[in-house]
């Protein structure tokens, strides 16, 4: 295998840090050796800070970020179970359709794409719907919004609802916080700020989260996922209990990775993704590109942008590809045909990623054919 070098910067993955392939590449231990333990405990260390919790039950799923959604709805609901969703994007659609099939039924508050899940709309949907989970998307990758969260927590601790945040796009490249927010499931992926491999979904559980698990009237739909089973591998405190073979190589790696966050600081690390999402936001638009995210609300890691009506955006995106080794997002849902993807993300996050994007866009949009005449 030869596979070629590319700048990632589209919705994920994104480029992973030497440190971290280096890593992945050490001497496998077995996932009961009591050497392995260090590992296990410095990852969970290691989220609980970029999660801003101090829950106990903090660790990574062995699988991506779509896992870590299901590890998070099929512990939490039963069927029959009442769910409120907001969706505004692919990935609240998703959270509803995961709910859906493990028996729920589910209410949805819904937004334009591009546009916030309106706090007083999802909140007066828990007060009339009093369901057993609330769910939200902190960074919806399709569009670029950036969801608040902070009053619908606060409205929701008061009440019997357990509120779940997909936060796969959002931790590590913007504000993260689970125990002031009142989340009592966050759910991540490790291929996006956290510039790790995919193949790992951090999450999260609050206390109240875990009992409500242990309450269970009936079995979890998914036995992989089942938080009761694999707690007798992750507490350890009276020996290991076997559920399923770890992946060694890929949790060295999100060790390494939660290290490098550390080193930087998450707060330069935010800062550092805040400084150049502006940069870009602000070179897209000088180029007269419109971004689709609502004002106010926008990812500095993940931007939508509308190509022109004359671009084929599918032909342009190949050629930043194969001419400047850079590759971004096809647009999703609504945006599709018309719109990019660019992921500004983790290691991949620099100024010269940015300049080396805008500069590129500018020549290929120049070489774009004119518009056709009509009369």
């Amino acid at each position: 295998m030869f596979p070629p070098e590319r700048i990632l910067m589209g919705p994920g993955p994104s480029d992973v840090h030497p440190a971290v392939l280096r890593a992945q590449s050490q001497p496998l231990l077995g996932h009961l050796d009591p050497d392995f333990t260090p590992v296990l405990e410095q990852i969970a260390s290691g989220l609980r800070t970029v999660f801003r919790t101090g829950n106990p039950v903090t660790f990574a799923v062995s699988a991506t970020g779509m896992a870590g959604m299901e590890a998070a709805l099929v512990n939490l609901v039963e069927p029959g179970d009442d769910v409120v969703v907001g969706v505004n994007g692919v990935f609240g659609g998703r959270m509803a359709e995961v709910a859906r099939r493990a028996g729920a039924t589910v209410h949805t508050v819904e937004a334009d794409w591009g546009r916030i899940i309106d706090p007083a709309a999802f909140i007066d949907a828990v007060e009339r719907h009093r369901p057993r989970v609330a769910g939200l998307v902190h960074a919806e990758t399709s569009t670029g919004v950036h969801q608040p969260v902070a009053e619908i927590g606060t409205a929701v601790a008061d009440t019997d609802t357990l509120l779940v945040l997909d936060t796969v796009t959002s931790l590590a490249g913007v504000d993260v916080r689970v125990d002031d927010w009142g989340v009592d499931v966050a759910y991540s992926g490790t291929q996006k700020c956290l510039s790790v491999p995919p193949g790992l979904a951090p999450i999260t559980f609050s206390e109240r989260a875990v009992q409500r698990v242990r309450e269970r009237t009936t079995p979890v739909q998914s036995w992989y996922l089942d938080l009761t089973l694999l707690l007798g591998y992750l507490d350890g405190r009276g020996g290991r209990t076997y559920h399923h073979t770890a992946p060694i190589s890929s949790l060295y790696g999100l060790a390494t990775g939660l290290d490098l966050v550390l080193e930087e600081g998450l707060e330069a690390r935010l800062a550092r993704h805040a400084t150049l999402g502006a940069l870009l936001h602000e070179g897209l638009e000088a180029l007269g590109l419109e971004l689709l995210a609502e004002p106010g609300h926008r990812l500095p890691q993940l931007t939508t942008v509308a190509l022109p009506d004359d671009v084929d955006e599918a032909a342009l995106r190949a050629r930043l590809l194969t001419e400047h080794g850079i590759e971004v997002g096809a647009g999703l849902g609504t945006f599709a045909g018309r719109a990019w993807r660019i992921g500004l993300m983790g290691h991949a996050c620099s100024e010269r990623n940015v300049r080396l994007l805008l500069a590129a866009l500018e020549r290929l949009l120049d070489q774009a054919p004119a518009p056709t005449a009509t009369t």
